[in-house]
């Protein structure tokens, strides 16, 4: 299914959200008084939920299903019926199943789009059942912020992810360069990785000296790897409210961000629009961007590509700050469960300290919780600890809006129209808070 066809389903779901009278995302229905889930004789005490999530790989895969035996061990009482779907497909099947009124009673949420449930009334907040024991002290604020929206808690973290910078041992001392800092709070400003890049570019010879934030992909990525960029100047994408670009987008901050960037590509010609396949490992890229799974991506498909031998690993550039994006899949109750406190149950666990160890056992994904990174030596070692403590100290989440997804594409469309220099940076911001605003403006008309 193509973007706009995609946008179109996701449109005229949110308005059979709004047709479905999902909307009082406060007043859940009442758990059966029995405990039962209908289909079992009265006086059988056996809950059934059902608990949708997206299928990963075969570790996140496997996890699931580890843990899902596991707690039915330890509850016996609880019965968890899980469903998988395929990523792509997944969004589009959750929000077609709330809308006609017949939602899992779990679902897994990825943090962009938590906004949008809570806003339709799909979610049950958390709130006072996390403050009474979901050790909120365990987990960073900036964490939990990107799972709130208009102060409520409607979602509980399984894990977290993280970027970092990448870069080429052998191409940084070929031209002399020292190489960048392990230590995450000692980033270096993106002046100083402009001048390497510099240094190491050399397109006569196909190399280049950077990509900074993973070319020009899908609206999603383009909110992983380039927001950060913006706050690391000082900028941001929308207000604190999440309800309008202007004062953010438009600030001189993130227009110095926007210019920054594509000065990369224009000015510096340190950044291409395309590369060639797999350039980091074939040693024609000084400097990326990329996530934790980049590490074991690399050591399975290059063994030969060492780091700490060809490669290295450094906290993100920074500007007049540290900043990376943070929030990843969480889990979410519906408004319309039957059996609230049997699906807290659940959530409290699978996302606890005992859940989060056995999950990060499996998966090595970095956990959510302060309390489980420290049982893992991974994670409080090079490489990983760098990801773990931006993470933890500089992290902060995507906006928490309603419109994600209309907003994403606006951004996406911005940094390209600068870089392609379709518009200059004035032009290009108007051009993207006018789709932001009427996309805010549009659906509180649906939604008020």
């Amino acid at each position: 299914m193509g973007k706009r066809s995609r946008t179109a389903v996701i449109l005229m779901v949110a308005l059979a959200l709004l047709a479905s009278g999902c909307t009082n995302r406060n007043e859940p229905k009442q758990a059966d008084q029995n405990g039962s889930s209908g289909n079992l004789s009265a006086n059988d005490k056996m809950v059934t939920l059902t608990f949708w999530r997206n299928s990963g790989n075969s570790a996140e895969n496997s996890a699931y299903e580890t843990l899902i035996a596991r707690f039915m061990e330890e509850h016996p009482d609880i019965r968890i019926e899980m469903t998988s779907f395929p990523y792509s497909d997944y969004d589009t099947k959750l929000r077609t199943t709330v809308a006609a009124g017949n939602p899992p009673d779990i679902m897994a949420i990825d943090a962009p789009n938590l906004a949008s449930y809570a806003q339709a009334g799909a979610l049950l907040s958390m709130t006072d059942s996390y403050k009474a024991e979901g050790d909120l002290e365990d987990i960073p604020t900036s964490t939990m912020e990107g799972y709130t929206y208009q102060n409520e808690l409607y979602a509980s973290p399984m894990t977290e992810s993280s970027i970092a910078m990448f870069y080429n041992m052998k191409l940084f001392r070929e031209a002399g360069l020292e190489l960048p800092s392990a230590d995450p709070d000692e980033a270096w400003t993106w002046e100083r990785v402009l001048e390497a890049a510099i240094q190491i570019n050399d397109p006569a010879n196909g190399i280049f000296g950077i990509d900074p934030a993973q070319g020009f992909q899908n609206a999603g990525a383009t909110a992983y790897f380039k927001y950060p960029i913006i706050w690391q100047f000082g900028g941001d994408v929308m207000n604190a409210e999440g309800t309008s670009a202007r004062g953010a987008l438009d600030s001189p901050e993130t227009k110095r961000a926007l210019a920054f960037y594509s000065e990369l590509f224009t000015k510096y010609k340190v950044a291409s629009y395309e590369y060639p396949l797999d350039a980091f490992p074939n040693r024609k890229l000084g400097i990326t961007i990329d996530g934790t799974w980049t590490l074991a991506h690399l050591a399975e498909k290059f063994p030969d590509f060492k780091l700490g031998v060809d490669y290295g690993v450094a906290p993100l550039p920074k500007g007049v700050r540290q900043a990376v994006a943070n929030g990843s899949w969480a889990l979410g109750i519906s408004s319309s469960t039957k059996h609230p406190e049997e699906a807290w149950t659940f959530i409290h666990w699978m996302t606890g300290y005992e859940g989060q160890k056995l999950y990060t056992s499996i998966t090595r994904d970095i956990p959510a919780r302060y309390s489980v990174a420290k049982e893992f030596m991974e994670f409080n070692e090079y490489p990983k600890n760098i990801f773990v403590v931006q993470n933890q100290k500089y992290g902060r989440p995507r906006p928490i809006t309603p419109i994600f997804p209309q907003m994403a594409e606006a951004v996406k469309a911005l940094f390209e129209d600068v870089t392609l220099e379709k518009l200059g940076v004035d032009e290009a911001v108007e051009k993207a808070i006018a789709k932001i605003d009427k996309a805010y403006a549009d659906s509180k008309r649906l939604n008020p």
